[in-house]
């Protein structure tokens, strides 16, 4: 079958090629795109995915299988909106939807608990692991009333100064 003047074949082939630059330049500039579509059903990445197994079983059952042209369009087109179904409900859906960040703001500290790893002298440094759901945070650390801090003490983080923690010891309500 003819189109344009040209094979089916070549028409898939052409189409192929056409979606893998594409989507090289999709990834190259696709940030650029995601401003373009926003949250959008017609997103690129399901676009150019849907051209690309389209193109490509399209290719392969016309050198592959003896049917006519018109039911091999209809096999790869039902054939790419399965797997681009599949592709958004199992690998871009779970993956959007882990994108969380781990970056904390050095002021979101104040008033976490932490554990004193390296002693904090008078007038010295010393270090503080602070735990949460998102990691370990390590951070140097200064005593807020400039009295020492010994190992392994749990203590509060009351400020944060150019990128050092001051702490208190912590000393919690069942103390009392």
């Amino acid at each position: 079958m003819e189109i344009f003047g040209y094979e089916i074949q070549t028409i898939y082939l052409i189409g192929l090629v056409i979606s893998g630059v594409c989507t090289l330049l999709l990834i190259l500039f696709g940030d650029f795109l995601d401003g373009l579509f926003p949250d959008s059903f017609l997103s690129p990445t399901l676009l150019f995915s849907f051209l690309t197994f389209l193109s490509a079983a399209g290719y392969i059952f016309e050198k592959l299988v003896s049917f006519s042209s018109l039911i091999i369009f209809v096999i790869s087109l039902v054939l790419a909106l399965i797997l681009v179904t599949l592709l958004n409900i199992f690998v871009l859906i779970p993956i959007s939807s882990a994108e969380e960040s781990i970056v904390y703001k050095e002021e979101d500290l104040k008033g976490r608990i932490g554990r004193v790893i390296t002693s904090i002298p008078v007038d010295g440094y010393g270090e503080v692991v602070i735990e949460g759901v998102s990691g370990t945070i390590a951070k140097s650390a200064t005593s807020f009333n400039n009295e020492p801090i010994q190992y392994d003490e749990k203590v509060l983080v009351i400020d944060v100064k150019e990128g050092v923690i001051q702490v208190l010891p912590y000393q919690s309500m069942n103390s009392y």
